[in-house]
């Protein structure tokens, strides 16, 4: 008996020599330096004299070494817990932020047209230099036009101005792969029923100019 004892307590202070420890407190099995848990050459974890089957269960190391051992339930808990933590972790990420700037078409664009004015250029540059500010993720143009003309003639328009400013935009730096442009014609307007006839007079143009209008947003993060 007393040579068995004096064997364990030699295997002991040899783990102890190479940099393995116990607390009794926290840890019920012996733990080197770098926190990993001492093992036989079986596999088998080295536990120390406070070990329980509950003290067990509270040592992190718990699940690994003895887990048919630990009450029910136990390394289930713990396996959910990183799961619920995950979420946390992906709320601390950066947001991406979005800033939408809507210019009229008119301010962009001579009516009817898709060639950009020099107004319009310059209200692109300063798009361009918000672009600069923050790291860019992508840049939405959507183009509208008014009710008056044909379906597909405004389409067609729409379309165009959207690609116009995108072109303006890449001339400007901006990669091509981040400027994405659609065209939505006149399903989209913003005037809704206050605008009443169908001639072209001056007065329905200028009623209608809220609806030519080119969606831009902006989104990156900062």
């Amino acid at each position: 008996m007393i040579k068995n004892i004096a064997k364990k307590s030699l295997v002991v202070a040899l783990l102890a020599g190479i940099g393995f420890s116990a607390v009794a407190q926290e840890r019920v099995y012996l733990i080197d330096a770098r926190d990993v848990v001492a093992k036989s050459g079986t596999g088998l974890c080295w536990r120390d004299g406070y070990w329980t089957p509950a003290a067990a269960a509270a040592d992190k190391a718990g699940c690994e070494c003895d887990k048919d051992l630990l009450p029910a339930g136990t390394c289930d808990a713990k396996a959910a817990a990183p799961a619920a933590a995950a979420p946390a972790a992906a709320v601390a990420a950066p947001k991406p932020a979005g800033e939408k700037i809507t210019v009229a078409a008119d301010a962009l664009f001579d009516f009817n047209k898709a060639v950009l004015r020099p107004e319009g250029q310059a209200k692109l540059d300063e798009l361009v230099s918000k672009a600069a500010a923050i790291k860019l993720e992508v840049i939405l143009a959507v183009g509208h036009t008014d009710r008056l003309g044909g379906d597909a003639y405004n389409q067609k328009l729409s379309e165009k101005r959207a690609a116009a400013v995108k072109e303006y935009l890449v001339a400007k730096g901006i990669e091509a792969n981040r400027v994405y442009t659609e065209g939505k014609g006149e399903k989209q307007p913003v005037t809704g029923d206050k605008c009443k006839g169908n001639a072209k007079t001056k007065a329905l143009i200028d009623c209608l100019q809220p609806d030519r209008r080119v969606d831009i947003e902006v989104i990156g993060t900062k």
